[in-house]
């Protein structure tokens, strides 16, 4: 039960009246708190104390709104000076925390009419040169918090938008990269033209699962594989372009510069294989069969920009340095390979001084891919390699 007491105090000499207002929420514990208040009232002197027993003393914001306008109407038969304003812009600050721009601004006004209309009702149509500096002020502090408050809900409402666009962009960059983006502000718009490492990763014998497996069962396996793949490259400063159904495709190095982009896309590739060893240990252990990837990776020139449509853009990268990676990785197949990396590749790993770990490739000669009229150079970790994929992550 809510109770009420109410003090009041009045001075014959200037018309005054003094009110203090504490609610207090009367419960079996709380009878001793309320009765110590009854035989020692805490007194606060001016609209100003009153504002902070309100507050104080209010089950929730909402009592503080009604008791403000409860209060108004009370003071108003007495002069108020520019402490109606010093009440009135708490009121706007407590709106903001139920309106947005519009309500405030509304809340804002209407507690300049009420100090409009106090003056009025105190002072009628005497032109009083104090009380009207007085009401100038009161209207000044009202405006000023006003402002305030705007900027509050301003400042709110970025933050939401930085965090929902953080949570977009966590979809496809690492944590490091999105906090990149949102500190510095990277315009991914911007359509660019640099050198990156492309990663193409595949499912092998996709067809034969959803041949064997129910609908449900298909989703849920390439859900488990893709996220363990999409971590491989979030782990390694890569970012997921796209995901191709029963794959995807990284990019290194892009939209944030990185000095290893060919190494982070080559131990990206050896993680990949790793983590879907350990996949298939535990799906085996369950009676499933194990998942095989093809992974294919070129080093070159790539155009980053929007595609699509004004209602559907596409953050992606275009141009031929995709589509050899694209080729190198269909050709894993033939080579009979699970990794193929170009000899592009190999070069800037050598250049980032990752010589150690180009070492542990085998060099395939030169082959021809699908949809490329010059012979390419291509080195591979064979299948049968993978056992030892956790070795070859050393270098």
């Amino acid at each position: 039960m809510l109770g009420e007491r109410l003090w009041i105090k009045k001075s014959q000499n200037n018309r005054e009246f003094s009110f203090s207002v504490i609610w207090v929420v009367i419960d079996p514990e709380g009878a001793s708190a309320v009765q110590s208040e009854v035989s020692s009232p805490m007194r606060f002197a001016g609209v100003q104390g009153r504002v902070f027993e309100f507050i104080r003393g209010s089950a929730s914001l909402s009592y503080v709104f009604i008791s403000a306008i409860v209060i108004f109407l009370l003071d108003t038969w007495s002069p108020l000076h520019f402490a109606v304003a010093v009440l009135y812009s708490v009121v706007v600050v407590l709106a903001t925390l139920w309106f947005k721009r519009l309500g405030t601004i509304r809340t804002a006004a209407f507690c300049a009419f009420l100090t409009g209309l106090s003056y009025i009702i105190t002072h009628g149509a005497d032109l009083d040169s104090a009380a009207s500096a007085r009401t100038l002020i009161s209207l000044a502090a009202i405006a000023i918090t006003t402002k305030l408050a705007l900027l509050n809900i301003a400042t709110r409402e970025r933050l939401i938008m930085v965090g929902k666009e953080k949570d977009n962009l966590a979809r496809f960059f690492p944590p490091a990269i999105v906090e990149q983006i949102a500190t510095n502000d990277i315009a991914l718009s911007t359509t660019r033209y640099e050198p990156a490492a492309v990663l193409f990763v595949d499912m092998i014998g996709f067809t034969k699962f959803c041949s064997v497996l129910q609908p449900q069962d298909v989703i849920a396996m390439l859900r488990e594989l893709l996220c363990t793949l999409s971590a491989s490259v979030f782990e390694h400063q890569g970012t997921v372009d796209k995901f191709t159904g029963d794959g995807l495709i990284a990019v290194f190095g892009l939209p944030v510069v990185n000095d290893l982009s060919a190494t982070n896309a080559v131990r990206c590739a050896l993680t990949m294989q790793a983590r879907l060893q350990a996949w298939n240990d535990e799906r085996a252990a369950s009676g499933l069969e194990a998942v095989a990837v093809a992974i294919g990776i070129h080093y070159g020139a790539v155009v980053l920009g929007d595609v699509g449509c004004e209602s559907r853009l596409e953050l992606t990268v275009l141009g031929d340095t995709v589509n050899v990676a694209s080729r190198v990785e269909h050709h894993c197949r033939e080579a009979k390979a699970s990794i193929l990396i170009t000899d592009a590749v190999v070069r800037r790993m050598q250049s980032e001084g990752s010589e150690g770990a180009v070492r542990r490739f085998t060099d395939r000669g030169f082959h021809t891919i699908r949809g490329h009229s010059d012979a390419i150079r291509l080195f591979a970790i064979p299948r049968d390699a993978a056992l030892n994929v956790n070795q070859l992550l050393a270098g």
